[in-house]
């Protein structure tokens, strides 16, 4: 009872009370005499004594490799079969907390016996999550099934802390149950204002790490945030944003708040923020409607304070951002430059490649969004192979049935800069016909107007929109430079079309005058 009251107390402190208070239970006499009457008396005490026990002394911090932590772990293992699911449930906590060794790891294997003989009595949602996070991923796929169906018998009875907690317990477990997680979503929507804020960023970091996506709950989150933000700190905005950047969602509403905030108070971003914003913007291809010059420029002057203090690695990440959005941070980037001509950009194996692309992306945006850049006259291209891939096939056969045969267009197409789209198509300039492809080569470009046909997976598009991320923008918006109009083509919804849906939606594309209108959601004009 001493050391359970000493844990509520203690767990209600702060950090830095917590480490003061620490000191002062361990240095104790009293707790010294403590210890040692349960080292003497952990073989007689009651099941329940014993776990609560194991339980207080681990959380108020008492190192794992004592002889007291290592004896109560062996006496659980003792009286295993003797502990009720609530005992269960409050050694499963406790193990869940603990490194693995020698006798944390054969209790935790008796615990999954004893789970496997009991799961079917077990009606508490509370205590089946608690042994989800004890068991995690290591569980056999049967058990994690089990404990599944066990939760799902209970299921009407969640609770909206039972949900949030959910989440948690599955990616502990690393078993991703839509039927669970679909019910825990709808329940947290519902409640989403009683929510504290760091558990929004882990159910954000759960769905991330069990690849689930739900546009639905994301869009409960961010709405509630934003019609809260006057209460968050700053940085707790950027942390929930950096949250949806990993998931590929774009919270539009919640960014435009956060951009005047940024705007009229940029103090706040040190290099770590920083670098996360630009992180979000860059792969969620954001700017603000209003004010998007006055915003990357804050941005722009925040990294020029930051250069004295900012490593390689960081550099070339800041820039590889304003780069995706069509900024040259001229100053930083001379920086870069300088340190690439003495290789100090030369890292580890492990990076060196990343660090590879991102500069050779740098260089490209220095020369296609330079205002001095003009579109050419003519651009050298080359077929990779005249093989498609599998998921391009129905779009090979559709063009081949809409423009009447194989000369009329041209696959898998290797540009300058190592860009490649999959389908070139070649028009007339009033975009009344599709010229054969070598009848187009007697043509100056100036005459024709050509089409590039991109077939982008549904994760190169923000999360629920045909909004594209920043990478397929870039790419985009430089394939516009070199002279092509450019249609993005969500695959997997192309792939569910049926064949003669697939041919009117392509004929709609080639033909259509939205075709031909590409508005940039850049800020390349401010170069």
């Amino acid at each position: 009872n001493c050391l359970t009251m000493a844990w509520r107390l203690f767990k209600n402190l702060s950090e830095e009370q917590q480490r003061y208070e620490k000191q002062l239970i361990f240095e104790h006499p009293a707790f010294v005499k403590l210890c040692q009457q349960l080292l003497r008396d952990a073989r007689r005490m009651t099941r329940g004594d014993l776990v609560f026990s194991l339980h207080a002394v681990v959380h108020l911090g008492v190192p794992q490799n004592t002889l007291l932590v290592q004896t109560l772990v062996r006496v659980c293992q003792e009286k295993l079969n003797q502990l009720d699911n609530r005992c269960i449930s409050v050694l499963a906590t406790t193990l869940a907390g603990m490194d693995k060794d020698k006798n944390v790891s054969a209790l935790q294997a008796g615990l999954q016996l004893l789970v496997e003989q009991r799961i079917s009595g077990i009606r508490d949602i509370f205590i089946l999550q608690n042994l989800m996070k004890c068991l995690g991923k290591d569980a056999p796929v049967f058990l994690k099934k089990k404990l599944e169906m066990a939760v799902l018998r209970e299921i009407d009875g969640l609770t909206f802390p039972n949900a949030l907690r959910m989440f948690l317990a599955l990616a502990a477990m690393n078993y991703c149950s839509l039927p669970i997680l679909n019910a825990c979503s709808k329940k947290i929507q519902e409640n989403v204002h009683d929510a504290p804020f760091r558990q929004l960023i882990f159910i954000l970091e759960a769905c991330h790490s069990l690849q689930y996506r739900n546009v639905k709950l994301f869009s409960a989150l961010a709405d509630y945030v934003n019609s809260t933000a006057y209460l968050w700190d700053k940085r707790q905005i950027i942390l929930f944003l950096s949250a949806c950047e990993t998931l590929g969602f774009q919270p539009r509403e919640l960014l435009d708040i956060f951009t005047e905030k940024v705007t009229e108070d940029p103090e706040f971003l040190n290099l770590k923020n920083l670098l996360i914003v630009l992180r979000v913007c860059s792969r969620l291809n954001y700017v603000p409607r209003v004010q998007k010059h006055l915003f990357i420029e804050t941005l722009h002057s925040c990294l020029n304070k930051c250069l004295p203090q900012i490593s390689n690695t960081e550099l070339l990440k800041a820039v590889y951002s304003l780069g995706i959005l069509g900024y040259l941070p001229h100053h930083a980037l001379d920086v870069l430059l300088q340190k690439d001509s003495k290789d100090e950009l030369v890292l580890s194996d492990d990076l060196k490649e990343q660090n590879a692309v991102m500069l050779r992306c740098v260089k490209t945006c220095m020369e296609l969004d330079s205002p001095s850049f003009t579109k050419p006259a003519f651009v050298l291209t080359e077929n990779l192979s005249s093989l498609v891939c599998l998921n391009l096939r129905k779009a090979r056969e559709a063009l081949i049935e809409l423009l009447g045969g194989e000369n009329m267009f041209r696959q898998n197409v290797r540009l300058p800069y190592k860009y490649h789209i999959d389908f070139e198509i070649i028009m007339d300039s009033d975009r009344k016909k599709v010229l054969p492809i070598a009848a187009a080569d007697d043509h100056p470009d100036s005459s024709v107007q050509r089409l590039a046909f991109l077939f982008a997976p549904m994760s190169a598009f923000c999360l629920g929109t045909t909004h594209p991320q920043g990478k397929l923008a870039m790419k985009k918006r430089h394939l516009s430079k070199l002279g092509y109009h450019v249609i993005l083509i969500q695959n997997k919804k192309f792939q569910e079309m049926t064949n003669e849906d697939a041919v009117e939606f392509l004929k709609g594309k080639i033909y259509s005058e939205d075709a031909f209108s590409f508005p940039e959601a850049t800020v390349q004009d401010n170069n």
